[in-house]
C-alpha cells in the first residue's frame, strides 16, 4: 500500500474556525478602529494642546502597517501563518498599553508605529485562511472578514464614545488591550492550516484556466479602490455641516456608517451574484463609487446625502466583494503569507495616499474637494479597467 494511501485525510476547516479567525479580528481591530478618531481629545493630555499633530498620527499605523506587512507575511509562509497570527494579535496588545500608559507625545507615537510595525492582524487572518481554503470558500471568507472590519468600523466609535464618560479615551488604549490578548487566547486553540495539496497539473490544464487577472493588476486595482473610497472619510463630517448646518453629531455618524452597513447587509447575497463575475462587478462597482462620491458635491438635503451614501455603499460593497473574488483566484498556487501581505501594503498605501490628498484638496479648496478626487480617481479607474491585461496564464 502507497504512502499516499496511508496518509489520513486532515479535518476539513469549518465553518466555525472560519467565523472565529473572523470574530478574532473583529475584536482584536476595536481600538485600533474605534480611538483614532478621539485623538484630538487625547493628544492635549499629552501636551500637544492644539492637537496639531492628530492627521499625522493619524497615519502613522497604517504607513508602518504597510512597510511590515510584506515581511510578516514572507514570515508567515516560512515560520507558520497560526504562529504569526498569533504574534500580530499579541504586537496589537503590546501597543495598546503602551499607548494607555504614555505620559507624553513621544511616546505615544513611538506606541504607534509598534502598533503599525507589530499589528497586521488583517493580512495574517487573511494568510491563515488562505493557507486552509480555496476558490469560493476562500472568496467567501474574505468577504467575512472585511465584514468584520466594516462592523467594527461602525461600532467601535460608538463604544469609545459611550466609555469616555467615566475613562478618557487615551486610558483606554490600556483597557481595550484585553481584546487582542482574549484573541490570541482563542486563536491559540485553532489548528495550524494546511494547504491541501492539488493534483499535478498537465501544461494543457494549467492553460486552460487561466488566471482572471494578474497579480500586479491586483494590486494596482486594490491601491486604486482603497485611495477612492477612503478619501471622502477624513471630511465627511465637515463635509455633512456644511451642506446641512447644525446637522446633529448622532445623525452625522449615522450617514457616515451608511456605506458601512450597506456591506455588512449585502456583502454575502452579493457575493453569490457577481463570484463569477468579479471583473464586470468590480467595474460596476467603481462606478457606482464615482457617481456616488460626485453626487456628494452636489447634494444640498437629507435625502440627497442620502441617497448618495447609499449609492457609495452599493458601490463600497460591490468593490470589496470582487475584490476578495480576484484576490482568491490568485491565491491559487501561491504563498498566502506573502500575496497577502504584499496586498495588504498596496491596501495602506492607497489609504495613505487618500489622506494625504484629502487633507491638501481640503484646505485648498474646500470640504467637497476629497469626495470630488475620490470620484475621479474612481471614474479613470473605472474607464481604465477594459484596458489592463486582465488575463495572464497561471505559472508557478
Amino acid at each position: 500500500m502507497s504512502a499516499g494511501a496511508l496518509r489520513m485525510p486532515r479535518p476539513a476547516f469549518g465553518r466555525g474556525q472560519m467565523q472565529a479567525v473572523a470574530g478574532c479580528y473583529f475584536v482584536a481591530s476595536f481600538a485600533a478602529l474605534g480611538l483614532p478618531p478621539y485623538f484630538t481629545e487625547i493628544l492635549p493630555e499629552l501636551g500637544d494642546r492644539g492637537a496639531r499633530w492628530a492627521g499625522v498620527l493619524y497615519v502613522v499605523p497604517t504607513v508602518f502597517g504597510a512597510l511590515g506587512a510584506p515581511l510578516w507575511g514572507r514570515l508567515a509562509d516560512r515560520y507558520g501563518r497560526k504562529r504569526l497570527l498569533l504574534r500580530a494579535q499579541l504586537g496589537l496588545a503590546v501597543s495598546f498599553l503602551l499607548a494607555g500608559w504614555a505620559d507624553s507625545l513621544a511616546t505615544f507615537t513611538v506606541a504607534l508605529v509598534l502598533q503599525g510595525i507589530l499589528g497586521g492582524t488583517f493580512a495574517a487572518s487573511n494568510g491563515y485562511l488562505g493557507a486552509a481554503l480555496q476558490g469560493p470558500a476562500l472568496s467567501k471568507a474574505l468577504t467575512l472578514m472585511q465584514g468584520s472590519a466594516r462592523a467594527a468600523l461602525v461600532a467601535a466609535p460608538i463604544v469609545v464614545g459611550s466609555l469616555s464618560g467615566w475613562l478618557s479615551p487615551h486610558r483606554q488604549y490600556a483597557l481595550l488591550a484585553v481584546l487582542p490578548l482574549t484573541a490570541a487566547l482563542l486563536l491559540a486553540a485553532l489548528p495550524e492550516p494546511e494547504r491541501v495539496q492539488e493534483p499535478a497539473r498537465i501544461p494543457e490544464a494549467v492553460d486552460a484556466e487561466p488566471q482572471i487577472v494578474s497579480l500586479k493588476t491586483l494590486y494596482v486595482l486594490e491601491f486604486a479602490f482603497v485611495f477612492s473610497t477612503v478619501i471622502s472619510f477624513p471630511y465627511l463630517i465637515a463635509l455633512v455641516d456644511d451642506r446641512l448646518p447644525g446637522t446633529s453629531p448622532a445623525l452625522s455618524g449615522v450617514l457616515f456608517a451608511l456605506p458601512h452597513l450597506c456591506y455588512l447587509i449585502a456583502a454575502l447575497p452579493m457575493h453569490s451574484v457577481f463570484r463569477h463575475r468579479p471583473r464586470s462587478g468590480l467595474a460596476l462597482g467603481f462606478g457606482c463609487v464615482a457617481l456616488g462620491l460626485a453626487g456628494h458635491g452636489v447634494a444640498g438635503s437629507l435625502a440627497a446625502l442620502i441617497t448618495v451614501r447609499l449609492l457609495l455603499g452599493t458601490g463600497l460593497t460591490l468593490g470589496l466583494v470582487c475584490l476578495s473574488v480576484l484576490a482568491a483566484d490568485c491565491a491559487r498556487g501561491r504563498a498566502p503569507g506573502g500575496l497577502f501581505g504584499s496586498l495588504e501594503f498596496f491596501s495602506k498605501a492607497g489609504a495613505v495616499a487618500a489622506g494625504v490628498a484629502a487633507a491638501a484638496g481640503s484646505a485648498r479648496f474646500g470640504p467637497a474637494a476629497p469626495v470630488l478626487i475620490g470620484g475621479a480617481a474612481a471614474s479613470v479607474t473605472a474607464a481604465l479597467l477594459p484596458t489592463l491585461h486582465l488575463r495572464t496564464r497561471w505559472s508557478r
